[in-house]
């Protein structure tokens, strides 16, 4: 039977053997990892927990927060700030940045988090999970501010998610490719399931959410009602459409199994950019489907070359399968 290889001891490999994460960087993220099973076990509970429903209160965004949504981001604020690993955290559900208190030693990163993606799917049992993106703060000058969090995609360090589940897996890039992470739930740890995680360029299965088509600009309007067109349209062939409603799952099944996902820009609300978080959402998405050998941008650019204005901007997202993302992104440049 092959040996089990633990979280720890593949970030000790990323460490001690290739040289890719320094030791402050692979304490941080076993510290996440270890957030990320908290937030399981509340998330199993679910009714048993008096976890479910709505807080009677509302995020930066105006949106209504779920009761788990309030207690991941506590969990993961709790259990990142005393390690000595962080300078500062930002999160979805916070207005502004987190600074470490001074009565703990301040690190040398920046975390940025959505602690519960997904959140209209968790009272009806459907795969919600925890996004998380780690920066190196800037040099330059003494504290922390929150212009420091303001840096592009490219120059995240490390990135991943936590998808809750009917397994809870753990997916993360530090640079060199996608690692997936079971939680063994007797051993209490997450075990390695699959190294060097790759998409495939070409794909049958699209998701987006088709209620939305009236609000479409006119290259998602194509590249959709040429899917749709199957095998006797200009694609030749059939089309799946799927859509979890979660970002986290649905790109989760396209780093298993291909596909695309598309979450653009529409004609509602047209001055925003779109409607996921370029920092918390759309960066660490779309690193790790880079990483898996995808691709990701935002109709007309890289999503990772892009320069955050604010902490919680928001962006147009279209990302998966290498041939997809390009066509569509095409038909946008065209």
């Amino acid at each position: 039977m092959a040996q089990k290889i633990s979280l720890t001891r593949y970030l000790v490999e990323q460490q001690r053997v290739d040289g890719l994460i320094p030791s402050q960087l692979r304490l941080l993220l076993e510290v996440v990892a270890r957030a990320c099973k908290s937030i399981s076990q509340a998330v199993n509970k679910g009714a048993l927990g008096g976890v479910l429903g709505t807080a009677d209160s509302e995020n930066v965004q105006g949106e209504v927060q779920k009761k788990l949504d309030i207690i991941a981001n506590e969990v993961l604020i709790e259990a990142n700030e005393w390690g000595g690993h962080l300078a500062a955290m930002a999160s979805e559900e916070m207005e502004g940045i987190y600074v470490v208190p001074n009565r703990y030693p301040q690190g040398e990163y920046l975390l940025l988090f959505d602690p519960l993606d997904g959140s209209s799917n968790i009272d009806v049992n459907v795969s919600i999970g925890t996004i998380f993106s780690v920066l190196k703060k800037p040099d330059d000058h003494p504290g922390v501010t929150e212009q420091d969090f303001l840096q592009a995609g490219r120059q995240q360090v490390a990135a991943g998610y936590c998808i809750y589940g009917p397994q809870t897996t753990l997916v993360l890039t530090v640079g060199d490719g996608v690692a997936m992470f079971t939680l063994d739930r007797e051993q209490g740890s997450f075990v390695l399931v699959q190294e060097h995680v790759t998409i495939p360029a070409d794909t049958r299965e699209f998701a987006i959410n088709m209620s939305n088509m009236r609000h479409w600009d006119t290259p998602v309007r194509r590249y959709i009602d040429e899917c749709l067109a199957g095998k006797e349209g200009p694609r030749g062939k059939d089309f799946n459409m799927r859509w979890i409603a979660s970002m986290v799952a649905d790109v989760h099944r396209i780093l298993t199994r291909g596909g695309i996902f598309m979450y653009p820009w529409d004609k509602r609300e047209p001055d925003k950019p779109g409607k996921l978080r370029l920092m918390y959402e759309a960066n660490p998405m779309g690193w790790l489907v880079e990483q898996a050998g995808g691709a990701a941008t935002n109709g007309r650019q890289r999503i990772l070359d892009i320069q955050p204005g604010k902490l919680h901007e928001r962006v147009s997202v279209i990302l998966g399968s290498k041939n997809e993302v390009e066509r569509v992104t095409g038909y946008h440049q065209g």
